[in-house]
């Protein structure tokens, strides 16, 4: 059964589900399925069919859950109420780092980050000729395509727009309905590509056109699917009076499904950092760098029998926890 396969099995990031988000639960384990369980049911599910397990307030997690979800390659992210703060995440699947230094080699020299910036810019613009542009060319013409989609989405459900209200960290604390549902789909969204970008070994921090966050690079891959995804979305479901967080969430969830979403970010993503045909190299290769032969074996002594003081490391163990006596009935 599939919740006795082994973790490793499912591996592949476009082979799984999008995305888990948990909130108000227990999660435990039981074989190679990740169990839920709150109030009013019991749900397995198979940690290695899940691309990130989003955990909202009042979910409290086990150690042997986090074990397997580490051992599948699921990327864990604690979150904030309605998904719209990351607090911290986990490793994903990748355990390589060559899309990790190919990324960071692009994002430090400015003919390349130029380059990929472009690209990014051309995949919004299809048709058009983005390589003599600049930066500040490439921003107006993004806010322009921008501004003329939420009028034609206004005028195709009648819902009233605006313009553009959102505090960041919250979602629904600010603007009309249709801007909070925008604000809650594009967190979904984010998560989703946070997720991708991870289990594929690259950093979610190194962006080309954002800069100077921790997500700089997920806002990047992101911004690609807004205007297809997210924008028509929001509308879409203010038009229906469905403006819940959860309502966005999950009408999202559906249409990552059919666009195949999760096949794309990976394909765009491996478009964007390296060159045609190239896969990335997904093996922990555990060696160590050298400044003139570039990177040397780890696992061997280097020493050449010259003693190497050794700093002092710090180990903290708790006594045994005594198993609780068994029931008897009397």
């Amino acid at each position: 059964m599939w919740w006795q396969a082994h973790p490793h099995d499912l591996h592949r990031v476009v082979d799984r589900v999008s995305s888990l988000y948990v909130e108000r639960t227990h999660v435990d384990r039981d074989d190679n399925a990740i169990v839920l369980i709150n109030k009013e049911r019991t749900v397995r599910v198979p940690a290695a069919m899940i691309a990130v397990v989003l955990l909202g307030p009042g979910t409290r997690i086990t150690h042997a859950a986090m074990s397997l979800l580490g051992d599948s390659g699921t990327a864990v992210c604690w979150v904030g109420q309605h998904g719209v703060r990351m607090y911290a995440s986990g490793q994903g699947a990748s355990r390589g780092t060559h899309l990790l230094m190919r990324q960071a080699w692009l994002v430090t020299r400015t003919t390349e980050r130029l380059s990929v910036a472009r690209r990014m810019y051309a995949m919004r613009f299809p048709g058009e000729d983005t390589s003599g542009l600049t930066m500040q060319q490439l921003r107006g013409r993004e806010g322009t395509r921008v501004k003329k989609l939420y009028q034609q989405h206004s005028q195709r459900t009648g819902v009233p727009w605006t313009r553009r209200e959102y505090k960041a960290g919250d979602a629904f604390a600010a603007g009309d309905d249709v801007n909070r549902v925008l604000s809650a789909a594009n967190s979904a969204l984010y998560g989703i590509c946070h997720a991708v970008i991870v289990g594929l070994g690259a950093s979610p921090g190194l962006g080309f056109v954002h800069t100077g966050s921790a997500t700089s690079f997920v806002m990047d891959i992101a911004d690609l699917y807004k205007a297809e995804l997210t924008i028509p979305l929001a509308f879409d479901l203010t038009a229906q009076s469905l403006v819940e967080e959860r309502d966005a969430r999950t009408a999202l969830r559906d249409r990552i499904v059919e666009t195949q979403l999760l096949h794309r970010i990976v394909r765009d993503v491996k478009h964007l950092l390296l060159p045609d045909g190239q896969e990335p190299i997904d093996r922990d290769h555990h060696e160590l760098w050298d400044e003139e032969l570039g990177a040397v074996s780890g696992g061997v002594n280097w020493s050449a029998g010259t003693d190497v003081p050794l700093g002092e490391h710090m180990v903290v163990i708790g006594p045994e926890i005594e198993t609780p006596p068994a029931e008897v009935d009397f």
